[in-house]
């Protein structure tokens, strides 16, 4: 219900009639609609974040477990995106629940996408440049395109056909995967090629 009427417009009484209980049950359980909100925003993120960092094994390279991090949100992005669609217009509509969300959660993947990057540069996989950089890049090619094609396969203004090829082009997990590879293909430290072999008696 929250993708569709948003954080201004959900109320208790609407919340109440879904679940069949009454509106003395939610306030016992959680007193006022802003920490329902709270509550039904803050389970969706724990559930993605406590994922995070656990996908790639312990061995595997830094540029790995950057993938598997960017895999990780980026399907919670696709599995989520009316929801954080609407959190994010109503953050920037001004509304203090959804922006007291994004305020206290945004920072907390950022740090470990950056950490991750900064661990790549270090060893020598990843190309040298500001890690936000690196993580904004990343978020425009993978990120982007869940929520900004997700809006126009969803909108009924779009020819059916249009929507039906983003859906199958740009929305799945394959094509999420296929974006992450491009852009961490982007990022990869080149290697300089090695001088060709001379000759015997070839100038040097």
């Amino acid at each position: 219900m929250l993708p569709v009427h948003g954080c201004s417009g959900l109320t208790i009484r609407q919340v109440a009639e879904a679940a069949g209980v009454n509106i003395g049950m939610f306030h016992y359980h959680f007193r006022t609609r802003e920490v329902f909100l709270r509550a039904v925003m803050q389970a969706a993120y724990e559930e993605m974040f406590s994922q995070l960092t656990l996908r790639a094994p312990a061995e595997a390279t830094a540029t790995a477990h950057l993938r598997a991090a960017l895999r990780v949100i980026g399907r919670f992005l696709q599995s989520n995106r009316s929801l954080l669609a609407r959190v994010l217009a109503d953050a920037l509509g001004g509304n203090a629940i959804a922006r007291e969300f994004l305020r206290d959660n945004f920072p907390r993947h950022l740090r470990v996408v950056v950490g991750l990057v900064a661990a790549g540069q270090e060893r020598g996989e990843l190309r040298p440049m500001a890690p936000l950089q690196a993580f904004a890049f990343c978020a425009g090619a993978a990120g982007m395109p869940i929520l900004f094609g997700g809006a126009l396969a969803d909108s009924a203004a779009l020819d059916p056909a249009f929507r039906q090829d983003m859906r199958a082009s740009v929305l799945t997990e394959q094509a999420l995967d296929e974006r992450i590879d491009l852009a961490l293909a982007a990022l990869a430290l080149l290697k300089a090629p090695l001088p060709p072999k001379r000759r015997k008696g070839e100038a040097p």
